[in-house]
């Protein structure tokens, strides 16, 4: 960059300023209300993470792992890698801090930045936000319903317009395997009219070709056979089960056999919230049951890093989450912003000797005795000071002269001037007479 170009933001990322804060806060606190509400603890893991946990965690076979982590080496020569999704660190913590001896299950939500190295667009960034929800220690599909449920709710009551819900299952152990082995013959069949990346793909994910927009592949995939067709009955009667609660719950969905997840662990239920306002790229949350990913993480040392030794894998521990962006959710939603703070009282400087002092004292005095106060910053003259205080919205407004000062109502419109060391006791009792 040559000296005197502005400085910008990287691609794919962006300033949150003033005006999307109150929004953003609005959202954090209907997401606080309603998970905490239901039993679910708040979680923040590292932004960096040892890179063995996604390769291991998420699958190496993902474009995640393969194309979009933003990786680093450390002084230690350490591969580290920037967060690219929160379930695989939450396991990681899960097992490393020995939830395994709560009681089960173990259900935790977080708030958080990730970062993915793919192309920008509109909701899409390299550095995004998610809400996400997972619990851990129970494979009973009422935690299936109830995280789809409050899924559900949030966008809800955030306001996202046109939302479906598009249900499956993929099944776990013998039926999966059987199923794999299934649609690898077929893509094998019919590999000469598949996109190189899915021809890639078939020894190590073959269900991803469902995902694929390259015609050909899409041709192929529309025999393939489906894996909802070859679960083992204790898979299809979980699947059945989650669908009966969901209809008590009179959360309508579709049940789509083509749909996968762009992640390894998934088994069994999996569901994606789509929002037709959101156009072409139409995803706003998801997730699905990750019963075997414990299994797949050893307990780490402190920072992050895999401890050296024998493997010592996690507890058996079945597991379900899901993950909805911020930005996809201000796109296709209305969430209400927070009110601003208001001000119950503004310094403003008068006329005499030793002012900034003593209007500062009232500053201190003010909120220490948990008032809202502000205080003329910038050398602006009593007329602009109280336009300022008209704009804030202040409540009232001390002009401080010295030893004596003028409290203004500013909704009222009376005034009174009185000793300086008593404001904050009159601006006390005047809120607690209104």
């Amino acid at each position: 960059m040559s000296r005197g170009e502005q400085i910008k933001a990287p691609r794919g990322t962006f300033d949150v300023l003033a005006e999307q804060a109150g929004v953003r806060a609005s959202l954090e606190g209907s997401a606080r209300k309603l998970l905490e509400g239901a039993g679910y603890e708040r979680i923040e893991t590292p932004v960096l993470e040892a890179t063995e946990l996604f390769a291991r965690g998420v699958g190496a076979s993902t474009d995640i792992v393969q194309k979009e982590m933003f990786t680093l080496e450390d002084g230690g020569g350490r591969s580290l890698a920037l967060r690219p999704e929160g379930t695989a660190p939450i396991c990681r913590a899960y097992v490393e801090h020995g939830m395994h001896k709560r009681k089960q299950p173990v259900k935790l939500w977080y708030l958080s930045n990730f970062f993915r190295h793919e192309r920008a667009q509109a909701g899409r960034y390299r550095q995004f936000w998610q809400v996400g929800a997972e619990a851990l220690g129970s494979e009973d599909p009422a935690v299936d319903a109830e995280s789809i449920v409050l899924l559900a709710a949030l966008l809800g009551e955030l306001g996202v317009r046109e939302v479906r819900l598009r249900l499956s299952s993929l099944g776990s152990g013998e039926s999966r395997a059987a199923y794999r082995e299934l649609l690898q013959a077929h893509l094998r069949a019919h590999e000469a009219s598949l996109s190189e990346e899915v021809r890639g793909r078939i020894e190590l994910n073959p269900l991803r070709a469902f995902d694929s927009d390259h015609e050909g592949t899409r041709r192929v995939m529309a025999n393939a056979p489906r894996l909802l067709d070859h679960l083992d009955d204790d898979d299809a009667e979980h699947f059945a089960q989650v669908r009966e609660l969901l209809d008590v719950a009179e959360v309508p969905y579709e049940v789509d056999p083509t749909l996968v997840r762009g992640l390894d662990y998934y088994t069994r239920t999996v569901f994606e919230f789509t929002s037709d306002a959101l156009g072409a790229q139409s995803g706003v949350g998801g997730g699905g049951r990750y019963d075997g990913l414990v299994e797949k993480i050893k307990g780490t040392a402190s920072g992050g890093e895999i401890m050296k030794g024998p493997p010592t894998h996690g507890p058996t521990t079945p597991g379900i989450g899901w993950a909805t962006g911020i930005e996809r959710i201000l796109l296709a939603g209305e969430p209400a912003p927070v009110a601003a703070s208001p001000v119950d009282l503004f310094v403003a400087l008068g006329e005499g000797g030793e002012i900034r002092k003593a209007s500062f004292a009232v500053l201190g005095d003010a909120r220490s005795a948990g008032l809202t106060a502000q205080m003329e910053l910038a050398g602006r003259s009593l007329k602009g000071q109280l336009g300022l205080a008209n704009a804030l919205g202040a409540r009232y407004v001390a002009i401080v002269e010295g030893e004596e000062t003028v409290l203004k109502d500013m909704q009222g419109g009376g005034q009174e001037r009185l000793a300086t060391d008593t404001v904050v006791h009159a601006v006390l009792r005047a809120l607690r007479d209104l």
